[in-house]
């Protein structure tokens, strides 16, 4: 990676703002002194006979919501659970009024946070976790302890995203700079099947960046630039987003993103090798009101991640003692493109109760090319040639290899509305599928056998009536029907089930919400746990086993073509709390509150054979994933808020439990406490935003044998947004205040000697403080 190329490119886009920002200064304070009137009166032109169709519901603006356009103005947000979300039933409601753990992160709330990662979002979200490396820019989402293989659905403007390569860490990611994102919405459990196979962890659905988070009203266009810089290290920003109303019926957006950083230090200010990255990614769409009501939608995203995975020794390794403790591992130059397209067609009228419809048809592609540019030994040349190094693990230096996935899918829609009494119902009826197509390359190393390619095929449809009653009672009745169909050389897999869920809420007092729950999710086997088979290579050393394809290696993977999927079922009782004008004028509370259990049956784990003699010591000789007799999750969550106006609190975070309900013994992926308090306050006007945040982590200790435990720790955040002028936003932060030195999740050890994957183990620890600075400039016209 050329570090003076990205420093510069980087350098260019942060003075490129500045300099702009000299010639908006007058533009900007000249339309801050016009009233507000005359850009109302120079919106465009109405039809003669036609209207726009109405905006999609995750781009309007709501009340006590802020969005660019509110930013611009200095009015005061805060309630995010007043945001407008389909996330759970697939109809428009508030998160605060829907009867499931739905939480919202706001554009506005991402600006604020200047993140670096699109984890840095979700720190006041309960029941979301995440286990990433420093040195892959990838994101894992951990919901309620469940992650990996599809287990919490990730939709990006409604494409799947069902990345995923074994190695080191999880089986399972997807590329996203959250600079992209215009919003998110999160649903935790099951409780959101009818978004498809998989959603038995939950559900993240990311909106990315459209026409209206620009564009202010009266505007025909605008543009908005941004640049940051941060410490630790080199944490270059610069960003360009502008759109277009070429006709009342036809708007046009687009954008580009530029970030770097280089290798960053812990809290015990050691470097992280190969944290630094270098990211490119732009989007476009083009959104077409073709008759009333109507709305067709082409949006394309583009994405370069530029990286080098693995770890450099730290030490001598000339024996077994000093490998434990300062052996690396391969390190390679990766090279990841993600390409996402999807056609969204929308119709909605409010005359219109008989259809309410949305389709929306996608692409996927991820692909990530490999070289091989490091070796922690000096052996292998009887493979790899005199002069050069590896083994048939990992292949030899210089060596390529490739991981893609496509996925192709569609998702359909339609919501009914009729009155029979003082019922009101809502029946919406949709369809859903999607195909993905894993296709590795390998020449001399072993990943075809650990990410074995296939072809996966899964669909579905549903059936939901949500009724409400008066004023005080709301019902939720679905039923989903699931089915998949893998293949792979000669391993072939399928599976359907129908998934119930019921729901009942009452309002007895205005404000006082409590409901309880029941949802069974659904999820498919992937490719990987249906069809691994073969020998782990012996990475230069002596072969421990026979495997039944005749290979040999150190052990053996094992195909399961009678896996079966897992089958979630979870219990929720929640209550949502909404008082407005409590202690004077225009002051708020909100507050979602939840128990919950999730009894997953058949849950999938890669389950090792018993241990037999060999001439090194005893090993497994088979490892299959198998499925296990049911792991039961179980916990509280809360997410709170109350705001003043000019001041704000809140309190958010959750404590689970999960365990291997056949050996009571606890999950890694679990983190068991989370608590998170954000308070602030609003100067000048409230065009001085000033926030803290502390957020505090328990330490996961109840893992498996050859686990490593999780750290607890304590993060104190810092931050600051100043609106200038209308057009001109300063944001600061520090993140990470006390330099504290974590490590968010268990680290695995080896299959073969039980000593910890140090690879893992060196890059899981979070940056040290950062320091960061940025600037926002608009610039718009009717």
């Amino acid at each position: 990676m050329a570090d003076g190329a990205r420093y510069s490119r980087a350098l260019i886009l942060g003075a490129s703002v500045v300099s702009i920002a000299a010639m908006a200064a007058e533009s900007g304070l000249a339309q801050t002194a016009s009233p507000q009137t005359e850009n109302v009166s120079s919106e465009r032109p109405k039809q003669a006979r036609r209207k726009p169709a109405k905006p999609e519901v995750a781009q309007q603006a709501t009340p006590g919501v802020l969005n660019a356009r509110a930013q611009a103005s200095a009015t005061a947000p805060v309630q995010t659970l007043d945001t407008i979300t389909v996330a759970a039933t697939k109809t428009k409601e508030r998160a605060i009024d829907a009867l499931a753990p739905v939480s919202a992160v706001t554009l506005d709330q991402i600006q604020g946070l200047q993140p670096n990662r699109l984890s840095d979002i979700f720190y006041a979200i309960p029941g979301v976790s995440f286990q990433e490396r420093g040195d892959d820019p990838a994101t894992v989402i951990n919901i309620r302890g469940l992650q990996e293989f599809g287990r919490v659905a990730v939709v990006v403007d409604g494409a799947r995203q069902n990345y995923q390569r074994t190695g080191h860490n999880a089986s399972g990611s997807f590329f996203l700079d959250p600079e992209l994102v215009g919003g998110v919405d999160v649903v935790r459990g099951p409780t959101a099947n009818i978004y498809g196979s998989g959603a038995i962890g939950g559900l993240v659905s990311f909106r990315t960046k459209d026409i209206e988070d620009v564009l202010r009203p009266g505007e025909r266009w605008g543009v908005d630039l941004s640049g940051s810089y941060g410490s630790n290290n080199n944490r270059g920003l610069g960003s360009v987003f502008a759109g277009v109303r070429a006709t009342p019926d036809v708007d046009l957006f687009g954008g580009a993103v530029y970030r770097t950083q280089g290798n960053y230090k812990d809290g015990n200010g050691t470097e992280i090798g190969n944290t630094g990255n270098q990211v490119e990614s732009g989007l476009m769409k083009l959104t077409v009101r073709p008759a009333l009501g109507h709305e067709v939608k082409f949006g394309a995203i583009f994405q370069d991640y530029q990286y080098d995975i693995g770890q450099f020794n730290r030490g001598p390794v000339a024996t077994a003692a000093q490998r434990a403790l300062y052996q690396g591992s391969s390190v390679y130059a990766s090279d990841a493109k993600n390409y996402t397209g999807t056609i969204t067609w929308n119709y909605s009228l409010p005359s219109d109760n008989l259809f309410d419809w949305h389709m929306s048809v996608y692409g996927n592609r991820v692909d990530n090319d490999q070289t091989k540019t490091y070796h922690y030994s000096t052996s292998g040349a009887a493979l790899c040639g005199t002069g050069n190094f590896g083994n048939n693990i990992s292949g030899c230096v210089g060596d390529k290899r490739g991981y893609v996935l496509n996925t192709y899918g569609i998702d359909a829609n339609n919501t009914t509305r009729f009155n029979v009494g003082d019922w009101r119902n809502a029946l919406t009826v949709g369809f859903d599928a999607f195909q993905d197509d894993v296709i590795t390359t390998d020449s001399r190393g072993n990943s075809n056998i650990t990410t074995p390619s296939g072809i996966r095929t899964v669909s579905g449809g549903f059936l939901q009536l949500k009724q409400n009653y008066s004023t005080w009672f709301e019902a939720v009745s679905a039923i989903r029907y699931d089915r998949y169909d893998l293949e792979s050389g000669k391993t072939n897999g399928s599976g359907d089930r129908f998934s119930p869920k019921i729901t009942l809420g009452v309002t007895p007092v205005a404000g006082f919400q409590p409901y309880v729950s029941y949802a069974e999710g659904y999820r498919a086997p992937s490719i990987t746990e249906t069809v691994i088979s073969g020998a782990h290579a012996t990475g230069g050393g002596p072969a421990f086993f026979p495997c039944p394809d005749g290979t040999v290696g150190l052990f053996c993977f094992l195909p399961n073509p009678n896996l079966r999927p897992e089958v979630g079922k979870n219990k929720e009782v929640g209550l949502n709390l909404k008082y407005d004008n409590i202690f004077s004028a225009n002051d708020s509370f909100r507050g979602k509150i939840n128990l919950f259990r999730n009894d997953v049956s058949d849950y999938i784990d890669l389950v090792a054979s018993t241990p037999v003699p060999t001439g090194f010591g005893s090993f497994s000789q088979y490892y299959q994933y198998q499925n296990i007799a049911q792991a039961r999750i179980q916990g509280f969550e809360a997410e709170t808020m109350y705001d003043a106006g000019n001041w704000f609190i809140g309190v958010a975070g959750h404590y689970i439990q999960g365990k291997n309900a056949a050996t009571n013994i606890g999950l890694a992926t679990i983190t068991p406490r989370k608590v998170v308090t954000t308070g602030g306050v609003r100067l000048l006007d409230r065009t001085l935003i000033l926030t803290a945040q502390w957020a505090s982590f328990g330490a996961n200790n109840d893992v498996p044998a050859g686990y490593l435990p999780a750290t607890g720790y304590e993060l104190v955040n810092l931050y600051l947004t100043y609106n200038a002028t209308r057009d001109i936003v300063f944001s600061a932060s520090i993140d990470n205040l006390l330099n504290q030195y974590y490590r968010p999740y268990a680290i695995p050890g080896a299959s073969t000697d039980g000593t910890t994957q140090n690879d893992v183990l060196w890059s899981s620890p979070g940056p040290g403080r950062v320091y960061k600075a940025g600037m926002k400039i608009h610039f718009g016209g009717a």
